[in-house]
């Protein structure tokens, strides 16, 4: 099948019956975000039952795994601006699922932890990202998703 067809003498019309992203498909950013987004897609439907985005979950697992933890290490942690940061925070407070205390050791610095809620909803909010991680790579073996794992952490680390 000819790639153009002709409407006039003047006007040449291609037709893409198979697009191709050979090269694209070479690009290691091309790959991650297009597997992010497969995994992101079926992050967002299983966790609208507990109201978490990722970023929201990234926020309440961080302080779940680091209680006392303090603003700065998480914006460094999660590569978040502090702005954004305390927006999120406010939202999780809001949900009685985190609380600031002070610092036990910098008197400038709040330390974030967990709600008893926070907690129960981390520990329900771990075994489903689990599960959907497990499910969203299916395609891959065990030692191929710890390889990939590995390999990207390479790349951020």
């Amino acid at each position: 099948m000819p790639s153009a067809k002709t409407l006039s003498p003047a006007v040449a019309i291609d037709i893409v019956d198979a697009v191709n992203t050979d090269f694209l498909r070479t690009l290691v950013g091309y790959n991650a975000r297009r597997a992010s987004l497969s995994i992101i897609e079926v992050f967002t439907e299983r966790m609208a039952v507990y109201g978490l985005k990722v970023v929201d979950f990234s926020l309440l697992n961080l302080v779940a795994h680091n209680a006392g933890i303090t603003s700065r290490q998480v914006c460094a942690s999660l590569n978040i601006l502090p702005p954004n940061l305390v927006s999120l925070v406010g939202v999780l407070e809001k949900r009685s699922l985190l609380v600031r205390r002070p610092h036990p050791y910098d008197g400038r610095a709040m330390g974030l932890y967990l709600t008893e809620e926070g907690q129960a909803l981390n520990a329900q909010a771990e075994q489903t990202v689990s599960a959907l991680e497990i499910d969203a790579t299916d395609r891959l073996t065990a030692q191929e998703r710890k390889t990939l794992i590995r390999l990207l952490q390479k790349i951020y680390d």
